[in-house]
């Protein structure tokens, strides 16, 4: 039996481009949340509800599969009619998440995502071109906003794994995105994968602003998306090594760094590592006050209030986007 194309605005989603014209014009990013089950996606809508936020609830390939296409696609529906029953009409955006495929982009297009990142940045220039305008062709049929990528990005999250950064030419952007006709061009700029972004106990290397600006030149008025834009909170980091963590090591990017992008041409920025670590840190904290409990609800329940308070804090002091609905 084969399934019914289920367009995005039948959910209450929106798509990208009305969001980053507001954010360019505003100065600030519209925060881009991966989450893979319900209490994430319940903080998620909780904490930019209460702050007034538009929101991209984004998955990746993988947690698209561990939720199940159906389940999510009435989740994303469910979202946004928990921001409504909380008196808020903040737009939201579904977004897949590093698409590696046309077939993958296709069917989260034909199941409501209103958003969709194809992924060839690992592909020779030529073959990423072609990917990317065969998935933005298609997904402009049906008014889905599409988001590519030029350079890679370190790290490893997910099913995104690269060993070294290549960062983006900025000689390269203009021809990408005219030959494309993407809505929207992650960069590389120095952000990578995961939680272990730069070695431990050497300075932090800045990001290169100056190919940020050399991007903006060339591309005036453009959407720049940056990805692996965690600061990896080192409270959390030290509170899951002081309760049977593993973690040395793990270090992400200053907020400062991300607050100077965000008011630039930068107007959607990817936070994953950050909210599972509060996630898992709360959890961990909570078996060890109390080995007894099995009831999933106290432990994932105290793991959704940090990440309300973590996500407040990224739309309020770091991407800028509270108050902007």
């Amino acid at each position: 039996m084969e399934s019914r194309h289920v367009h995005y605005a039948e959910l209450g989603l929106v798509n990208t481009r009305e969001l980053f014209k507001k954010a360019m014009a505003g100065k600030y990013a519209i925060p881009a949340y991966n989450f893979n089950n319900m209490e994430q996606l319940q903080a998620i809508i909780t904490a930019c509800a209460e702050t007034s936020s538009p929101v991209i609830i984004q998955v990746s390939k993988g947690a698209r599969s561990y939720a199940n296409e159906t389940m999510l696609r009435f989740m994303a529906m469910g979202a946004v009619q928990m921001a409504r029953e909380m008196g808020s009409d903040i737009p939201v955006c579904l977004h897949l998440d590093h698409g590696d495929s046309f077939e993958l982009c296709k069917s989260c297009i034909e199941s409501g995502f209103s958003s969709v990142m194809i992924d060839g940045s690992h592909l020779p220039y030529d073959e990423n071109i072609a990917l990317t305008r065969r998935v933005a062709e298609y997904a402009h049929q049906h008014d889905v906003t599409v988001e590519g990528e030029l350079g890679v990005l370190a790290g490893i999250e997910d099913d995104v794994s690269a060993e070294h950064s290549t960062y983006t030419k900025p000689e390269e952007v203009e021809d990408f995105v005219l030959k494309t006709g993407v809505d929207s061009l992650a960069i590389s700029i120095g952000t990578s994968h995961g939680a272990y972004k730069f070695k431990p106990g050497r300075p932090v290397p800045p990001l290169r602003f100056d190919i940020l600006e050399e991007c903006e030149k060339r591309l005036p008025g453009f959407p720049i998306v940056l990805h692996g834009a965690s600061s990896v909170v080192q409270e959390y980091v030290d509170l899951i090594n002081s309760h049977g963590g593993r973690m040395e090591g793990a270090v992400g990017v200053p907020e400062e760094q991300l607050r100077r992008a965000a008011a630039s041409a930068v107007c959607k920025i990817n936070i994953d590592s950050d909210g599972r670590l509060a996630f898992t840190a709360k959890i961990r904290e909570y078996f060890a006050k109390d080995p007894k409990e099995f009831d999933p609800r106290k432990y994932l329940g105290e793991a959704r209030k940090e990440l309300i308070k973590l996500i407040k804090h990224k739309n309020e002091a770091v991407l800028g986007s509270a108050g902007k609905a």
